[in-house]
């Protein structure tokens, strides 16, 4: 069903209404039969996305809400969330900065609702990775992130007025002889080794190099 504006060919063009065979629905501009333009679709599962469009796909600034109560806010590029947004999880944690192919991915700072912590830093593909800050409520952590998880030096700094500079090691596994297939390899978390305490020393991402 449709009832809006067309162009002489017939083709919907302009503004528009319209009921999608699978129960969707949407309301907005029209190009040469196309959603282009700013619409609002409404899908019959609850989401609902309001913002721009180009030849059917979101394209440019829009927000998706979704069934589950989460939220992105931010740009668009042939239908997936790319360039600068915005998302609230639906735990109540949220994401601010670079998306590429609908993965976190450059800088972007990730709030923890529950412990009020922040990851200030670098994403590929959705997983934490490269120089980055992870910021507690009285102490923070400066350094290297690979695979989600911390490698390599880096040092805490704690607010009451000291640091301790030191380095994550990957612990070697204890292999078993039958234990041939990595199925059974759960991953080991890094191990934190203290080099020294100090006070407080001024450093930026800049020093390494």
């Amino acid at each position: 069903e449709y009832e809006g504006d067309r162009n002489s060919e017939g083709q919907r063009h302009g503004f528009g209404k319209a009921r999608l065979p699978n129960g969707d629905t949407y309301e907005g501009e029209y190009e040469c039969g196309l959603r282009s333009g700013y619409g609002t679709y409404r899908f019959k599962n609850g989401a609902l996305y309001t913002g721009n469009y180009l030849q059917n796909k979101k394209h440019g600034k829009g927000v998706f809400f979704y069934p589950d109560g989460s939220k992105y806010a931010g740009d668009w590029v042939d239908d997936q969330k790319q360039g600068f947004g915005e998302y609230l999880y639906a735990n109540g944690d949220t994401y601010t900065g670079e998306w590429a192919n609908n993965k976190r991915h450059g800088q972007g700072t990730y709030v923890y609702k529950e412990t009020g912590s922040k990851y200030v830093g670098c994403w590929v593909n959705g997983i934490q990775d490269g120089p980055a800050e992870l910021i507690h409520l009285n102490h923070r952590f400066k350094g290297r992130f690979l695979n989600g998880k911390p490698i390599g030096q880096g040092k805490f700094i704690f607010d009451i007025g000291c640091e301790q500079h030191g380095e994550y090691i990957q612990p070697v596994q204890e292999k078993e002889e039958e234990e041939e297939d990595e199925e059974s390899q759960f991953p080991v978390d890094p191990i934190w080794k203290v080099s020294e305490i100090t006070k407080l020393t001024p450093w930026s991402p800049h020093d390494e190099e």
